[in-house]
């Protein structure tokens, strides 16, 4: 089917989004490849080469090929891409590297998936075939699987190559995702953002060929796949804070209850005072990690960073900014009147020499609650700050 005129305009189904950093040994190669795919299959497409700063000429052989050129100044694989898929007239984009190493004639299997109704469809290398040499041994057999599971746990995302650069997607979803960052992280917010909007991913195999460059990769393995592991984090305050943060809790509350009515052993092993102190740091140091869960997901859901969360609005709308400020004046109170019995304590031996043994059995969780009280107070008072109304970035 050839494009059809409607006001005017071309009316463009598909359009093919290849990012070029000096690609010109690889990327005639590529167009021909990504046409022939399109002629093959009279597809009503186009094809858009983004082009991120080529001194190789890069820019004049997708021209005379008769790829859209665009030019994206600002530098990195995601600025490059958003570049090229801004500027696509495509319902649909399919966006691979124009280094040989992904094969456009897969064009088809992924666009029949978006024709059903797929919002995001992801290449599966490991399903299609990595042929020899096209991935080294520790980007297959660690860093590709140890991300892809992390980010299939974090954000129950069922595809299985985060990773995969050939993928494919409905111009309406990407629209919806609002995709920020310009480094390699791109490929994992794509997925990241599409699992938590509740984007329909389906996933395809595709093959990986090894690169026809003659030279090193823009990729760093070490570099980049620690940036895609940091941002996923980053975009899961349940697992960087809330749940390292309980944990760390119960484990000092735990202890704490345990300690307070004296010294315990377990085996050879005493345990006193001294563990106890760590036991407050641990309560004090975990509420200020799960507080950090709060503020980063409210933070992240008020800029469009994160989808709003039912659950969320729910609980806030129970624990309020004078609910937050009565807990803690309640915890300071507790602790403040705990601490006045150890003075009381204090003054009955005549401000002498105490049994540190069982005073600080007091003034420990004394302590500790004046700590927790002051936390919540003023995490509260931060909360309602970040949750005041106002313009969001993304409006």
């Amino acid at each position: 089917m050839s494009p059809t005129a409607v006001n005017g305009d071309s009316v463009i189904e598909l359009s093919v989004v290849m990012p070029c950093l000096n690609e010109a040994r690889t990327l005639g190669d590529c167009i021909k490849q990504a046409q022939k795919t399109i002629s093959d299959h009279n597809l009503s497409a186009e094809i858009v080469v983004a082009d991120n700063g080529s001194t190789d000429g890069s820019q004049k052989i997708a021209a005379q090929l008769g790829a859209r050129v665009i030019n994206v100044t600002q530098r990195g694989y995601g600025a490059a891409l958003m570049g090229g898929i801004e500027a696509a007239r495509g319902r649909f984009v399919v966006m691979g590297d124009a280094d040989l190493s992904y094969n456009f004639g897969d064009i088809p299997v992924f666009l029949e998936k978006l024709r059903e109704g797929s919002g995001l469809v992801m290449g599966n290398r490991f399903r299609g075939g990595i042929k020899p040499g096209a991935m080294p041994v520790l980007n297959r057999y660690l860093g590709n699987p140890a991300l892809t599971a992390i980010g299939r746990v974090l954000f129950k995302a069922p595809a299985r190559d985060f990773q995969c650069g050939l993928r494919a997607f409905s111009r309406s979803a990407y629209d919806r995702l609002k995709l920020r960052t310009t480094g390699m992280e791109f490929a994992s917010e794509m997925v990241v953002k599409a699992s938590l909007a509740g984007v329909g991913i389906a996933e395809v195999p595709t093959t990986l060929s090894p690169d026809g460059r003659g030279r090193a990769p823009h990729m760093r393995p070490w570099r980049d796949g620690w940036r895609n592991l940091r941002f996923m984090f980053l975009y899961s305050p349940r697992w960087l804070f809330l749940y390292p943060g309980l944990l760390l809790m119960l484990v000092g509350f735990a202890a704490g209850i345990w300690l307070l009515p004296g010294p315990q052993r377990v085996g050879a092993i005493t345990f006193d005072v001294h563990t106890m102190v760590y036991a407050g740091l641990a309560l004090i140091v975990g509420f200020q990690v799960v507080s950090f869960a709060f503020f980063t997901k409210l933070f992240a859901i008020t800029e469009g960073l994160l989808p709003p969360d039912p659950r969320l609005d729910k609980l806030f709308r129970y624990v309020t900014l004078e609910v937050g400020l009565m807990a803690g004046f309640v915890l300071m109170a507790v602790g403040l009147g705990t601490a006045l019995s150890a003075v009381l304590h204090w003054k009955a031996t005549g401000f002498g020499q105490l049994n540190f043994d069982s005073t600080l059995r007091v003034v420990i969780p004394s302590a500790t609650c004046i700590a927790l009280g002051t936390q919540t107070i003023f995490s509260s008072f931060f909360l309602s700050v970040l949750g005041l109304p106002r313009k969001s970035m993304n409006q």
